[in-house]
């Protein structure tokens, strides 16, 4: 299976290593062309106002949007702001590929940074995972359609909604794939 991971700016490698452990083919995706013949995407930690201004350099934008609209597509941090419906803290662009409103940053700045235990809801299919959340966002409310799968106390870190799943915290830098599995699972034809 031919996996991409959104490849301007952030954490792409560790990505790729996890995805690759699992037998998947990672492409890099910087351009349109790389969007085709993937079975579905990771959008990784970084900046993601780095990650629109590169976007639209690229022409990558709305191709990116139309894939991510119908297609499975995993947000990761700044990967999760990208694919919020609304962004706050400042406000801006996204690709509004599933219902939920994220403030930026808002666990705090970097020497906040913190690893914790999640909380699994009954909607999440695998053990429990910890957490690594750097500068992360924070879901402030989640559209009727959105499933809550993994909380930190009693907030939402990840969710999903069809093929669209969002993770606030960084999975790829800890040692288990749950994460990296689960996202698998739905990008099956």
């Amino acid at each position: 299976m031919r996996i991409g991971i959104l490849a301007l700016q952030g954490a792409v490698e560790p990505h790729a290593e996890k995805l690759r452990s699992r037998g998947a083919e990672v492409v890099e995706v910087r351009l349109t062309r790389d969007l085709a013949d993937i079975a579905g995407i990771i959008l990784p930690g970084g900046e993601s106002t780095a990650m629109i201004k590169i976007l639209h350099k690229n022409k990558l934008w709305e191709d990116l949007k139309a894939f991510t609209a119908t297609r499975p597509s995993w947000g990761v941090c700044a990967g999760a702001i990208l694919l919020a419906r609304k962004v706050t803290s400042p406000e801006q662009a996204s690709l509004d590929a599933i219902d939920v409103e994220i403030e930026r940053n808002a666990f705090g700045r970097q020497k906040d940074s913190f690893i914790g235990d999640l909380v699994s809801t009954p909607s999440w299919p695998k053990e429990p995972v910890s957490g690594v959340f750097i500068r992360a966002p924070r879901i402030r409310a989640t559209g009727p359609d959105v499933q809550v799968l993994l909380k930190w106390g009693d907030e939402p870190v990840m969710v999903r909604s069809g093929k669209t799943l969002l993770s606030t915290f960084h999975p790829e830098l800890t040692d288990g794939t749950q994460v990296h599995d689960y996202f698998l699972s739905f990008c099956q034809p």
